[in-house]
């Protein structure tokens, strides 16, 4: 396999980032609902893929401190789009078996950003 040129394509939460964000865009686009809610769909398509964006832009930096910073921001749009989904799934525009599958995506990313964050902290 070759080598990537980005380090960021390299970590396992990016990828995992970038699976969930399509995930969440399947899901947008299979949404049961009147599409007069366009930017609430819009906004949880901008708050799934923020968490992957930031992941890299993070990795970018030329500082554990910044990419510490950028992880953190990275979990405030996780959590941003699991409140979408909440929403969505209240509105039953989402069934309980997708908002739960995503769910647990997004709990698996969570871990892993605390992990990532730790363990950098462990070396400043």
């Amino acid at each position: 396999m070759e080598k990537s040129r980005f380090g960021f394509q390299e970590l396992g939460i990016w990828q995992k980032a970038v699976d969930f964000a399509n995930h969440v865009i399947d899901t947008a686009d299979a949404l049961d609902t009147h599409r007069k809610h366009f930017r609430l769909i819009e906004q949880l398509e901008a708050a799934s893929t923020s968490v992957a964006l930031n992941i890299a832009e993070g990795k970018g930096r030329y500082s554990k401190k910044e990419f510490i910073q950028f992880l953190f921001i990275a979990r405030g749009s996780l959590y941003e789009t699991i409140t979408l989904l909440t929403i969505f799934k209240k509105r039953a525009w989402i069934n309980n078996d997708t908002f739960q599958q995503l769910s647990n995506e997004a709990e698996e990313l969570a871990k892993m950003m605390v992990g990532m964050i730790n363990s950098i902290k462990k070396t400043l």
